[in-house]
């Protein structure tokens, strides 16, 4: 009989070990860190990092009180990794009233339901971040170490929903920290949002407006006197809606679906008055490809032409800046590149299952490290669909075969050798 022998890789994915990694991610989800309070999450990470084999673990704040954690493992030499993920969660509001007097009812519980943990953050994604963890622990409990340099970026302030949230402060700063330099930059990047394991290749991207109309309040028994905002308001709710039906004719994208402009909130009115002012706002997605300058462009003339037909005043206001000053631009990266194609060899040797190419239904960070030089996709367990929701869970089996994917890829893109081997000065 033909004896089968296991990889490093193999060897290292077998390491990871169940009951610690669910451990871990218990631990995560009952430590709250609602954007902008990520201080006390960010030093379990700190410290569960530092337990581990990493060579260099730190905590760096991006502005005050408003903390990124990085880590560094491996040598110098072999091919360069990322793995990203962020530190904040959405407000569970929602949560507590949906499941108010039930055994769900503490939203960082994590309370366990047919094989499946709930709780605000499991899947976005603090899962991931334990993937990440554990994983590092798998390769050095195997009796490995890695050839090429990995390196762990978790970030704040990705979740925006909060006041003065969802700038990217944390993956901003950590850009210029570690990748502004005469160094080159990570050969890939995997970025831990959810995906029920496939590989996201791309993601849309957006833009944000807050759109105020002013004109000229006056009481109801004399109108002439006003300028109607609301009335204003009605023909560019017209034109907007006009200008979505022609985004959605347009040419789609094979993962990404089509284009599309939603408007997501209207205000105006008054107390037995002409309407003075006239407010709203909407999102355009946008595919890759498209000029995030060019579309706030014509949605300022559009708004323009309304103001001049009707005599208000306009102003538009891109509320929503990330790796843009209008908003976040869409990313792509080809299916064939290296990284791709080993994790999708990973995902297949790990499961048995195809692995899956598709489209992020979601916009993150990625664009802001594409833009630094790194290449990447995103892949993690769980379902962005039930995030922000008081629904979101974490099937824990999906949750331990995406860790020994990461695993194995991890091990097959920067290479290892058994530990104790090579000189101590030429570790990172």
């Amino acid at each position: 009989m033909k004896t089968m022998v296991r990889s490093p890789a193999d060897e290292i994915a077998a390491a990871i070990d169940e009951e610690e990694l669910v451990g871990l991610v218990l631990e995560a989800v009952r430590i709250p860190s609602v954007t902008p309070h990520e201080t006390d999450f960010a030093g379990w990470v700190r410290n569960r990092m530092e337990d581990g084999p990493w060579s260099r673990v730190r905590l760096v704040e991006a502005e005050p009180g408003r903390p990124n954690v990085y880590a560094e493992a491996g040598r110098a030499g072999g091919r360069s990794l990322v793995l990203a993920g962020h530190l904040d969660t959405v407000h569970a509001d929602d949560w507590t009233r949906e499941w108010s007097g039930t055994d769900r009812a503490d939203p960082f519980a994590g309370s366990i339901v047919d094989g499946e943990i709930w709780a605000r953050g499991v899947t976005d994604q603090k899962a991931g971040i334990c993937s990440i963890i554990e994983v590092a622990r798998a390769v050095d409990r195997a009796g490995y170490r890695l050839s090429g340099p990995l390196t762990a970026l978790l970030v704040c302030d990705e979740e925006s929903g909060q006041p003065g949230s969802g700038l990217s402060i944390g993956m901003r700063a950590a850009v210029s920290h570690l990748f502004d330099g005469p160094d080159p930059v990570p050969d890939f990047a995997i970025y831990t949002e959810p995906t029920t394991e496939a590989i996201y290749t791309a993601q849309m991207g957006f833009l944000i407006a807050d759109i105020t109309l002013t004109g000229r309040s006056a009481y109801f028994g004399t109108p002439e006197l006003g300028v109607d905002a609301l009335r204003a308001g009605h023909s560019l709710l017209s034109d907007l809606w006009e200008r979505n039906e022609t985004l959605r004719d347009g040419t789609g994208h094979d993962l990404l679906g089509g284009r599309f402009l939603l408007v997501t909130s209207v205000e105006s009115g008054g107390n037995i008055a002409v309407p003075g002012d006239f407010r709203l706002s909407l999102i355009q997605k946008l595919l890759p490809g498209d000029d995030l300058d060019c579309q706030a462009d014509a949605l300022r003339e559009l708004v323009a032409r309304v103001a001049d037909d009707h005599g208000v005043l306009a102003e538009v206001v891109f509320s929503a800046p990330r790796d843009h000053p209008v908003g976040g631009t869409p990313d792509e990266i080809s299916p064939d590149h290296p990284g791709v194609r080993a994790l999708m060899e990973s995902i297949e040797h790990t499961t048995g299952r195809s692995a899956r190419i598709e489209g992020a239904p979601y916009w993150s960070e990625k664009p802001l490290l594409r833009a630094a030089g790194i290449p990447g996709v995103y892949f993690a367990p769980g379902d962005i669909a039930t995030c922000h929701t008081p629904f979101e869970r974490l099937p824990i089996q999906e949750l331990i075969s995406a860790t020994r994917t990461l695993a194995h890829f991890v091990a097959s893109w920067c290479g290892v050798e058994q530990a104790g081997r090579g000189r101590p000065e030429e570790e990172q």
